[in-house]
């Protein structure tokens, strides 16, 4: 089982993830990342220096069967996404429920086409069909 221990996220397979920050979150699309800000309900720990005393951070006053409910929710979304994982049987698109045929070439595959980027002055203009962009490029040179 995977730990998190002074900010690094440790898996039994021996890979360590450092994190920024100290928490793992996963959205409702199921795409996970670092849930930085402990800003929903958080220990504030004493600080003798400013005369804090330790205590609970809750400004958003959760009661008990609030975040019980947000607790069922997170757990929902982990559980949905063990399930994308067990469903695809390997780390793809389709843990997130989409097909296998990705818009845009992942890491993995091929590199995306380079897209030359067009001048103020040509913005508007159609691209010349059958030329290359560095014929494109030459004849424009030819016809200033």
């Amino acid at each position: 089982m995977a730990d998190l221990k002074k900010r690094i996220l440790y898996f039994s397979s021996g890979k360590q993830i450092k994190l920024f920050g100290n928490s793992i979150a996963i959205s409702k699309s199921l795409e996970i990342g670092e849930g930085y800000a402990p800003n929903l309900l958080s220990l504030v720990e004493e600080q003798p220096d400013n005369n804090v005393s330790a205590g609970l951070s809750n400004p958003y006053r959760l009661t008990a069967e609030e975040l019980m409910e947000l607790a069922d929710f997170e757990m929902q979304l982990w559980m949905d996404l063990k399930a994308g994982v067990r469903r695809s049987g390997k780390v793809d698109i389709g843990i997130f429920g989409q097909e296998n045929t990705p818009k845009t070439p992942s890491t993995d595959s091929e590199k995306p086409e380079k897209i030359r980027k067009r001048k103020a002055s040509e913005k508007g203009k159609e691209p010349e069909k059958g030329k290359d962009s560095e014929k494109g490029k030459a004849s424009e040179k030819e016809n200033e």
